[in-house]
């Protein structure tokens, strides 16, 4: 049974939505966000980024009480508000890539630990925990873990009736969005969109494992040091966004590396050789269209990788998936790159980007090699979770990827 949970979020007045949201703070490049921080006085951006107050760039713990006081600052000067009772919110976002809609609410951290919210990915135990003593010293959070579910059109016909009202907020952007987000209040409508989540018997992170495990470990905490704990406390849930499985938009990441790992360029096609069938493409852009086929871009030339099935062992789930195919016939026994995550070799780009951003990275001098491959499916996804595995590192980029300071959940 999953537990999706109303609340009281704090969000910007109706008339200050589309001033106050902002992308994904890792999006904006530093002359972009310079300008929104300059012209801007109501984003979010100045929560975010505490320290442009006194001109000063602040990083790590001492990051943290600033956010907390920057948020104080814009509840003080009205810019957010409170809602009086729980809700769910019905956030709808159409882009150039993809339209969608979900429900913000709130998930249990009892779901997390019993396994009913599955997850795909490892996380970073230093990352957990930083962002766990962030989350407590902030006392809100505004990033909602992107959780999926399997479609269900009863449930999709109840939030399209909804969104048939004029919604709480609709505002574009400057990147041609619209956003539109519903407050549902109404005890009928909660306790039904409750019901539909009640008969499902698990549902996956496609997005925010480390949020996801942070929350967890504040829940688990904050009910130690609380002699009246009673599980109905805030700290028990963390602030999601349920969509289903068709709503979501699933790339890959392409991998760059710097060098050929003291291989001249003859010697490691003669390696790759091996385990793929290689064709030379030349200035033709190649981008593969199957499962186990690999774009590879090398020395100004495109090249096409065919994986040879009769030289690799589809033992598992996981050896079946093209980022372990990757790693483990070029990556690690080729390239020498071991440690995904922290060897400072490798590098990622989100599938959704041009392939020519990937040419151009290679083409500076600063990556020797890219390799480009197939998006993963839902399907792909869930089986790894179901089976308790995990994959590689940036496997999957997943959007929607929401926008900051619409809704926030205090804790």
């Amino acid at each position: 049974m999953v537990k999706i949970i109303p609340f009281k979020a704090v969000r910007p007045r109706r008339a200050m939505a589309g001033l106050v949201a902002s992308r994904p703070y890792e999006e904006y490049n530093e002359a972009e966000l310079r300008a929104r921080l300059d012209y801007n006085p109501y984003s979010f951006l100045h929560i975010l980024n505490p320290g442009y107050k006194f001109q000063h760039k602040i990083t790590g713990k001492d990051r943290f009480q600033l956010v907390k006081n920057r948020y104080l600052e814009f509840k003080e000067e009205d810019t957010f508000i409170q809602d009086e009772k729980p809700s769910f919110y019905i956030y709808r976002m159409e882009t150039r890539d993809l339209s969608c809609c979900g429900i913000i609410a709130a998930a249990s951290a009892a779901d997390y630990k019993k396994g009913v919210i599955k997850r795909h990915e490892d996380t970073i135990e230093s990352r957990e925990v930083l962002f766990k003593d962030y989350l407590k010293t902030v006392g809100f959070n505004t990033e909602p873990v992107l959780l999926t579910y399997k479609d269900d059109e009863a449930l999709q016909s109840l939030l399209n009736e909804i969104m048939q009202e004029i919604p709480e907020y609709e505002f574009a952007t400057r990147q041609r969005e619209m956003h539109y987000l519903w407050k549902v209040d109404d005890e009928e409508k909660i306790e039904a969109i409750s019901a539909f989540f009640s008969k499902m018997e698990k549902i996956y992170i496609a997005d925010g494992h480390h949020r996801c495990a942070s929350s967890y470990l504040l829940s688990e905490e904050n009910a130690k040091k609380n002699n009246g704990h009673t599980g109905k406390e805030s700290y028990n849930n963390f602030m999601s966004y349920f969509i289903s499985e068709s709503n979501l938009k699933i790339y890959e990441f392409s991998r760059l590396v710097k060098d050929l790992n003291g291989y001249s360029k003859e010697e490691f096609l003669m390696l790759l050789d091996e385990h793929f069938r290689i064709e030379n493409r030349g200035l033709q852009v190649f981008k593969p269209a199957e499962k186990h086929h690999f774009s590879m871009y090398l020395d100004g030339e495109f090249y096409a990788l065919y994986l040879r099935k009769t030289s690799y062992d589809f033992s598992g789930t996981l050896s079946s998936l093209d980022p372990c195919i990757l790693y483990e016939k070029v990556l690690r026994p080729v390239l020498g790159i071991k440690d995904l995550r922290n060897d400072e070799r490798i590098a990622y780009i989100p599938g959704k980007k041009d392939i020519l951003e990937l040419k151009g990275k290679v083409d500076s001098g600063a990556y020797t090699v890219g390799f480009g491959m197939m998006p993963l499916n839902i399907s792909e996804i869930k089986k790894v979770a179901d089976e308790g595995l995990t994959m590689p590192p940036k496997s999957t980029y997943i959007e929607p990827k929401l926008r900051s300071g619409l809704t926030i959940y205090e804790f």
